[in-house]
């Protein structure tokens, strides 16, 4: 194929992607909001106003940024996780390997279906947090550069997640078992400073902890952790989840039946 043909196949893909998930966006989009407005009711002005300052900020504050990263991680992952999957469990993707399309463009394709629907729940996140609290930008190259990595990364998790499933069931274990109590123990709702050391250093081989100081910092300006070992971490696993993935589709592995 030249890179024309790679473009339009690109496209192809992204597109159906995006329609896919727009078509039912009341399962996809709306969800997020309303979780997290519960979540910025309950955890920042309810629990918050007991708590008092975290950081230096209001809990308020503190926990908003942690609450935006937790939606691109789980939006960006299931959308992948689901669609490929859905591709796999009727065999069209059988379809999409034998065809002349480069593995890394029907990668790039259903992953970039990840990543914009994280950035757009992320849009509607922040915009349902702007009504409770300020978000005071410290640096914005920061905050971009710390999404777009948060929401590749994790769309590659997805990809991995959906080849290696058997069923729907399957799909739904690793965000149960797995996403989730990484999140919450990320430092979303709090500050690894609070934790005794051996336990914050515990914290420290959890990857969601980069991910929500990378953004904590780019928003507010502090993070528990160094930023630029944040962002070298984040950069390290999405280089190794993007070649793995890379690895099954020239592989076939549990793909070609």
């Amino acid at each position: 194929m030249n890179t024309q043909e790679k473009i339009i196949a690109f496209k192809t893909i992204l597109r159906k992607e995006i329609r896919r998930f727009l078509r039912i966006w009341p399962q996809t989009l709306l969800p997020s909001a309303i979780t997290m407005s519960l979540y910025f009711v309950i955890f920042g002005s309810l629990i918050g106003s007991r708590i008092g300052e975290m950081g230096g900020f209001s809990y308020m504050e503190f926990v908003v940024p942690g609450l935006i990263m937790m939606a691109i991680v789980t939006n960006s992952y299931s959308n992948v996780v689901s669609s490929f999957f859905g591709a796999k469990f009727n065999h069209s993707v059988e379809e999409l390997l034998v065809s002349p399309t480069p593995n890394y463009v029907i990668l790039l394709g259903f992953v970039s279906g990840g990543v914009i629907r994280g950035l757009l729940v992320a849009a509607i996140v922040t915009t349902v947090a702007m009504f409770f609290t300020r978000l005071p930008i410290h640096s914005f190259a920061v905050v971009i550069a710390g999404v777009a990595l948060t929401s590749l990364l994790f769309a590659l998790a997805g990809f991995i997640n959906a080849v290696f499933a058997n069923s729907f069931d399957d799909i739904s274990i690793i965000p149960t078992f797995v996403l989730t109590p990484l999140i919450y123990l990320g430092g979303v709702f709090y500050s690894l400073d609070l934790l005794p050391d051996f336990w914050a250093g515990v914290s420290k081989l959890n990857p969601l902890v980069y991910v929500v100081n990378a953004f904590r910092y780019g928003v507010l300006g502090v993070a528990d952790v160094s930023v630029g070992f944040a962002f070298a971490m984040l950069g390290g696993f999405t280089v190794a989840a993007f070649t793995y993935s890379m690895y099954l589709l020239n592989s076939g592995t549990r793909l070609r039946q």
